[in-house]
């Protein structure tokens, strides 16, 4: 298969640090593969780059290193408290190969970001770019979106996840957004992945509370049952709750949450997702549902449910996941939306299922083939 890149648009958050450590710690025997879908039995003749051909490297606009940032998600009870050490060599070498977030937009930083990934890329066979930074407020719209010719004299009207697509593009590389930022889901952009040839996924990773949404969501359907309002309340701590604090950036989570309910249910249904900062809660998060429902001769019943994890640890693998295919995407030529990666967003790039297992059951084909 060769060498895949994977560059890390955040690379030393708690997402980004927990799957560099993740991926040495499985290489080196000491972590089951749990939680990564590729492990599966479904996947094993697909014949994916393995997790010792995948190197690291990243931007970010902090400066704390990853050994450090391991040590602290460790202390935090995100990493086992004994991993850090007998993976500070892997860290240190995706460390190596960390670069500074451009400052400013436009011209300038795309420019950066395009040299930076060519020189990431020099030996390796294909380089996945990964979002895993900050959410950003929805975009606003532009007329030079609409066309890559119009774009190219505006590349100032791109939000910064966008101009990182902008840069992989150019730079030959593939782009998978893991936020609800607005990445390579421009006109523009989706000319320049198809001329490029190269393919692009996304966007915001499906972890908890819509995972649950895409398997309950499907049951009331096939049921005939009709679901009058379904709500949420959701409590997060670390950098992921301190971004969604603001409006803007909260806006963007909240209509991919609320867009998987109206794709399986076939209607919109009354009911508001809210997140709460509450920065105690560290690196966990809690979701809460509550589901209002109308059975039979109009009895009206309801389903409530809690859900508590991880962010870090149930993102981490699915990055890992996700540069995998992208990486046998690549090498099999596919270009624009990767739509069979639906399985693994909220808000999918590409036409396909919205449903959990009719979206897992796409994704096995594909990677199969």
């Amino acid at each position: 298969m060769g060498k895949i890149g994977v560059w890390l648009i955040g690379a030393r958050g708690s997402v980004a640090t927990t799957a560099v450590a993740g991926a040495a710690a499985m290489r080196a025997g000491l972590a089951a593969r749990t939680g990564c879908v590729t492990e599966l039995p479904d996947f094993a003749g697909a014949e994916l780059p393995g997790l010792g051909d995948l190197v690291f490297g990243g931007h970010d606009v902090v400066d704390t290193p990853l050994v450090k940032r391991a040590e602290q998600l460790a202390a935090a009870g995100v990493l086992p408290a004994t991993l850090p050490g007998p993976v500070t060599a892997e860290l240190e070498a995706a460390e190596a190969r960390l670069r500074p977030a451009p400052a400013g937009g436009g011209r300038t930083a795309a420019d950066q970001i395009v040299a930076d990934l060519r020189e990431f890329g020099e030996g390796l066979d294909h380089v996945v770019v990964v979002n895993v930074s900050s959410t950003e407020p929805p975009c606003a719209p532009h007329p030079a979106q609409e066309s890559l010719a119009a774009l190219e004299a505006h590349l100032d009207v791109l939000p910064a996840s966008s101009l990182y697509a902008y840069a992989a593009f150019r730079a030959g590389c593939a782009f998978v957004d893991f936020t609800p930022s607005t990445g390579a889901r421009l006109p523009a952009l989706d000319e320049l992945a198809r001329t490029a040839g190269l393919p692009y996924a996304g966007r915001d990773g499906k972890t908890g509370e819509t995972l649950l949404r895409s398997v309950l969501a499907p049951m009331f359907a096939q049921r005939g049952l009709n679901v009058l309002s379904w709500s949420g309340t959701n409590l997060l701590g670390g950098g992921d709750g301190a971004t969604l604090a603001d409006p803007g950036a909260a806006s963007s989570k909240n209509a991919s949450k609320q867009q998987v309910l109206e794709q399986n249910l076939g209607h919109a249904v009354d009911g508001e997702v809210h997140i709460d900062y509450v920065p105690a809660l560290g690196d966990w998060k809690t979701a809460w549902d509550h589901v209002l429902f109308e059975g039979f001769l109009g009895a009206r019943m309801t389903l409530q449910l809690t859900w508590q994890g991880c962010d870090s640890a149930l993102a981490a693998p699915l990055v890992l996941d996700l540069a995998r295919l992208t990486g046998k995407a690549c090498r099999d030529g596919v270009a624009g939306p990767v739509a069979e990666f639906g399985f693994f967003f909220k808000d999918p790039a590409g036409d396909g299922p919205h449903d959990l297992a009719s979206q897992y059951a796409a994704l096995r084909e594909w990677a199969n083939r």
